[in-house]
């Protein structure tokens, strides 16, 4: 059940209608308080646009702490910079305009969600049972831009969540350029660069109440809106939020600059599945063998590596086999060009979703089932943190005598 509180009985009702019947109506936050001491099972509670900001916030401190569990949910007449940041600092799940009764509706349906896997992973810990292995991370890769990785990591992530059979997040990490938001017609109320104030605290449910849903089973993060941003998110909080996503999602999909930066580095080092994306062109194959030789220059697992081709059926002369025996590695999916998969984009719909059928649907749900699905994720096979540092020194290093 989700608890409602406003002032205002006009308000209280209106919210009450547009949650429905599996709400309640309390008049104050001391009603609210009695409540929740007698409701150990309350996952959510809605506090209207008429309850004094500060006792708000202090009331989402307060449940942060003694109810980990509970999504405070703020109603707000406007929602400008300031109140977005005070909320995420005390813990608020999410903050929502009056009028937005719609993602009022998402916004519970998500506290739900966070209650339902909070309780279970409470469970598991107080038992000692295992409900399995924490999700499978995959990064999607390339040093040269244009080779579509993008539209991979949107689409990849699509075929994976299923319509909803799974639960996945799709990760921008180009952090100055990032394209995910617009190729998914995305309005985010929150980007990654909303964390950076929250790294100390950062926990599971302030990390949730960053995303922005897209469909069934597809959450996203997406990068910040000012490009500038980026020089403020450090390495360090990229690992975190990374972590913290695997707990909560089957797969987390992370979409990257076509460069090997400190960001990179940090997705690589928790990664189950590298996908190496690349042309049938020269430059961009000359790129993908540097990638691979840089790779092994940092000991990255060559199990993890995925060479994926896209636009695979261009006929420029090169023959998929000598791109293997140059590479001296295997292509593990070719993805055909189409002129529907840029028409797909400029309407915002991941053409996995928009024609299931289609050539290049089919390709990319084969790599997503084979490369990425099949087998378990394992803890173990995570890179221990020493070595982390040490592939960051070495890449440095590189840079310097080249």
């Amino acid at each position: 059940m989700t608890a409602i509180v406003d002032l205002d009985v006009g308000t209280a009702e209106t919210l009450h209608a547009a949650l429905g019947p599996e709400t309640l109506v309390l008049p104050s936050l001391d009603a609210l308080r009695r409540h929740l001491d007698l409701q150990f099972g309350e996952d959510s509670v809605v506090l209207g646009p008429s309850i004094d900001l500060s006792a708000a916030l202090a009331l989402a401190e307060q449940m942060r702490v003694n109810r980990p569990s509970l999504a405070v949910i703020l109603v707000r007449r406007r929602v400008d910079t300031s109140v977005l940041t005070d909320a995420l600092r005390a813990g608020v799940f999410e903050v929502v305009e009056e009028r937005d009764l719609a993602g009022l509706n998402t916004a519970v349906r998500r506290a739900k969600e966070l209650a339902r896997k909070l309780r279970e992973t409470v469970g598991a810990l107080t038992t000692g049972e295992d409900h399995g292995p924490r999700g499978k991370l995959v990064t999607v890769f390339s040093a040269k831009g244009g080779c579509g990785k993008t539209t991979l990591a949107t689409n990849l992530a699509a075929a994976l969540a299923d319509r909803g059979r799974r639960e996945v997040c799709l990760v921008d990490l180009d952090l100055a350029f990032g394209d995910v938001a617009i190729a998914l017609q995305l309005f985010p109320a929150h980007t990654i660069a909303d964390a950076v104030p929250l790294f100390e605290s950062l926990d599971v449910q302030a990390v949730m109440s960053l995303l922005t849903p897209h469909s069934p089973g597809l959450t996203t993060l997406v990068a910040p809106i000012e490009p500038g941003t980026a020089e403020s998110i450090p390495a360090t909080l990229v690992a975190k939020l990374l972590d913290l996503l695997k707990q909560q999602f089957d797969f987390v999909v992370v979409d990257t600059p076509p460069a090997f930066d400190d960001h990179v580095l940090a997705a690589f080092d928790q990664s189950d599945v590298v996908a190496l994306l690349a042309t049938l062109d020269i430059p961009a194959l000359k790129n993908l063998k540097l990638t691979l030789e840089t790779l092994d220059l940092l000991n990255y697992p060559r199990d993890r590596w995925r060479i994926v081709l896209n636009r695979a059926d261009s006929k420029v002369g090169l023959a998929l086999g000598e791109v293997e025996k140059t590479l001296k590695a295997p292509i593990s999916a070719q993805i055909p060009s189409s002129r529907d998969v840029p028409a797909s984009i400029n309407r915002g719909v991941p053409i996995v979703l928009d024609d299931p059928k289609h050539p290049v649907s089919q390709a990319i749900k084969l790599f997503g089932e084979r490369h990425v699905a099949a087998g378990t994720a394992s803890a173990d096979n995570e890179i221990p943190s020493g070595l982390r540092t040490d592939r960051r020194g070495r890449l440095r290093r590189r840079a310097k005598t080249t």
